[in-house]
């Protein structure tokens, strides 16, 4: 006798916290961040049909999990859970045991897939230091030192080791900080900066964090199970929902221009033969960008075999929340999609445009 089975996706999600000291001033934006993020995958996981679980770790120089592989839907705010301590910060033993731990997960039915997300304001400098009670002075120390090289050299291998099914991120407070998570292993698609000391940065952090819930399950829609530009923007679009959720622009009605110099935006379209209007010009995303709530966005389609565009462009009020971005400022990359790419409309005049790139004009 055949029997009919439930075929089901599973995501595992663990959020790794920094409380070491450093965070005093932060808290409140951090459990904002975090409860943004696990609001995102809470209402993508509903309309989506998929399973989420969440784990929680909070972390100074010692390692706490707070929550284990709960529906997401069943997690309170972060508020009722997450104090800071006065201790330093095991930023890679607190990743290297949250990997660790889910690896206990069974995945002998469904499809599963894993998602690790660390926060954090500072840098290393407490693995493997919580039995001393002596973090900062041991890490800078000669015998430190060959702690920090151990720790390292475990998280560069766990990276490495990662299944494809397996996603591992992080948000670090610089430019800085980002190099030495890259340094870790973290890929630079999966590594986001926040400015924890500005009410501009931690909304910018919010729009992160919720892009890349919705961006990550939607992606596993498409079959992918794991990726290396979680914080990346347009990557997970396809032929299905464009056509459905977005307007083709009448072909008459707009041109797309190849870039060959660092030219002012205003400048570059009345050079080209074409009269200026704030709006009508949109550029092509190519690099890290903050996105305002006000501009528009579209896309081109590209033949996916020569990357080359087909001419085809669609637009929309839709767009926005197509590319999972919030109503409120953004700063997002751009991610690798075979078969589009993103236009963002320029209010400014005097835009320095990207050589080898495109310009959508509005005629």
């Amino acid at each position: 006798m055949s029997t009919n089975r439930i075929k089901h996706k599973v995501n595992h999600v663990s959020l790794v916290v920094d409380k070491s000291g450093s965070m005093q001033p932060h808290a409140s934006q951090l459990v904002r961040v975090v409860d943004e993020f696990v609001k995102g995958l809470q209402e993508e996981s509903d309309r989506l049909g998929h399973e989420t679980r969440i784990s929680l770790y909070a972390f100074d120089h010692e390692v706490q999990n707070l929550v284990w592989d709960m529906d997401v839907k069943h997690l309170p705010s972060l508020k009722g859970l997450y104090q800071v301590n006065n201790g330093a910060t095991a930023l890679i033993e607190a990743a290297v045991k949250s990997l660790d731990d889910l690896k206990n997960i069974w995945e002998g039915y469904g499809e599963h897939s894993f998602l690790q997300v660390l926060v954090t304001d500072g840098e290393e400098n407490a693995s493997g230091c919580s039995s001393s009670g002596q973090m900062h002075a041991r890490m800078s120390a000669g015998k430190g030192s060959a702690v920090l090289r151990e720790w390292t050299d475990r998280i560069k291998d766990a990276m490495d080791g990662l299944p494809d099914h397996w996603t591992s991120a992080i948000l670090v407070p610089n430019s800085l900080a980002k190099r030495t998570a890259q340094g870790y292993g973290f890929p630079a698609g999966n590594i986001a900066i926040w400015d924890a000391d500005s009410s501009k940065g931690v909304e910018e952090a919010i729009g992160t964090v919720k892009a890349a819930a919705t961006g990550f399950l939607r992606g596993r829609e498409q079959g992918v199970r794991g990726t290396r530009n979680l914080f990346a923007m347009g990557q997970d679009l396809d032929a299905a929902q464009v056509t459905a959720n977005l307007e083709a622009l009448d072909t008459g009605k707009y041109t797309l221009i190849p870039v060959d110099q660092a030219t002012a935006i205003r400048d570059f379209v009345t050079s080209s033969g074409l009269a200026w209007q704030t709006g009508c010009a949109f550029y092509e995303l190519s690099k890290r960008e903050k996105i305002q709530s006000r501009k528009q966005l579209a896309v081109a389609e590209k033949d996916p075999a020569t990357g080359r565009m087909t001419g085809r462009v669609f637009s929309g009020p839709a767009a926005r929340q197509l590319l999972g971005l919030p109503q409120s400022e953004v700063t997002v990359q751009p991610g690798a999609n075979p078969s589009y790419t993103v236009f963002v409309q320029s209010t400014s005049v005097n835009r320095k445009l990207v050589p080898g790139t495109k310009l959508l004009v509005l005629i």
